[in-house]
């Protein structure tokens, strides 16, 4: 009898068993991860894929990502927030300024000469977005919020070591506010998602681009052009663009508990920095394809990019006024927006 009652107590416990075990594969899910990085880009094979695998090792393998770079699950790069947005992709890895004017307040750290360390600005731009325009991505989950390096201007046939130089040059430039900048400066500027650059370049419907040394490889623009100027730190930074890395809301929510941790526990103003500062430290080995080459590097010094930022405080006092025209304090973004970044490139450099 007594035997009899074991087996029924385990009988019932492995039918009860059955369906928790069935619930918790059910809890597994493959998410797909989409940017228009290409596959042989820095960024790809530096930043997303390691922060993809680091998620799915702290998952136990119950996350899986399936990977598209170079748009490969269709659309165009304007379209990939929405695209997580909309749930066409779990999770996308983009420019908020690919839509110009949809995302006003993180363009300030898109302003001239407002950055030089990427990790400290990343940091700023998180803590910024948390507590300045905490509603400025709520249509998506964020997961991090990113610069990338000190920003360099490209060009086929003609050097630029002054303003006077810019005049003439048709130049691609990635948001609103660095194509902005490029007019300021004399120069015709050419708004186009990054892909777009080498044919652009090849066809001379550009005569030069500026981005940051690191992504240079990717899109032969190291091949395709022969001038480099980049600026002294000690005289501040060009310019930067910002990035989002954000997901499906729904997608989030519907996670586990313990995966949805997961998730969280590589977002945040930590993981923003290090995308930060992996993509700065490959500033280096972009800017040595470009010299393997012979061309030409020119250095714009502190003293000389005075005048750089003379004429590009216009694109400044614009983006105050506009904040305003907006129901913004626009100066008091900026403001804050320096403060952060001056906060967070003390202990950054520590």
């Amino acid at each position: 009898m007594i035997q009899r009652r074991t087996l029924l107590k385990t009988g019932a416990a492995a039918a009860l068993g059955a369906p928790a075990l069935s619930g918790l594969a059910q809890q597994a899910v493959t998410l797909k991860f989409h940017t228009f990085m290409s596959p042989s880009s820095n960024v790809w094979l530096a930043m997303h894929k390691p922060w993809m695998e680091k998620v799915e090792k702290e998952s136990g393998g119950r996350i899986k990502f399936e990977g598209y770079p170079a748009m490969q699950l269709g659309g165009t790069p304007v379209q990939l927030y929405d695209q997580a947005k909309d749930g066409v992709v779990d999770v996308v890895w983009t420019l908020p300024g690919n839509t110009a004017g949809r995302f006003p307040r993180i363009e300030v750290f898109e302003l001239p000469f407002i950055m030089s360390n990427a990790e400290a600005t990343s940091k700023a731009y998180w803590e910024y977005v948390q507590t300045m325009a905490p509603d400025e991505f709520k249509d998506t989950q964020v997961l991090a919020l990113q610069v990338h390096g000190p920003g360099v201007i490209h060009t086929v046939d003609k050097p630029v070591k002054s303003i006077a130089d810019m005049r003439g040059l048709k130049l691609r430039a990635p948001t609103r506010q660095v194509t902005k900048l490029m007019g300021v400066l004399g120069a015709t500027p050419v708004g186009m998602p990054l892909p777009q650059i080498p044919d652009a370049l090849s066809k001379g419907t550009i005569t030069g681009c500026v981005i940051p040394w690191e992504v240079v490889p990717s899109v032969k623009v190291n091949e395709l052009t022969k001038f480099h100027a980049e600026f002294d730190p000690a005289g501040g930074s060009l310019y930067t663009t910002t990035f989002v890395m954000a997901m499906n809301k729904a997608k989030y929510n519907s996670l586990a508990p313990d995966l949805k941790k997961v998730i969280d526990n590589n977002s945040g103003m930590a993981t923003s920095a290090w995308l930060g500062k992996v993509q700065q430290g490959n500033d280096v080995p972009g800017r040595k394809t470009a010299s393997d080459r012979g061309n030409t590097i020119y250095t714009v010094s502190a003293a000389e990019a005075q005048e750089f930022r003379r004429k590009s405080r216009t694109v400044e006092v614009e983006w105050v006024e506009d904040m305003n025209k907006k129901g913004f304090d626009g100066k008091k973004l900026l403001d804050t927006a320096r403060s952060l970044i001056e906060k967070h490139t003390k202990t950054t450099k520590a």
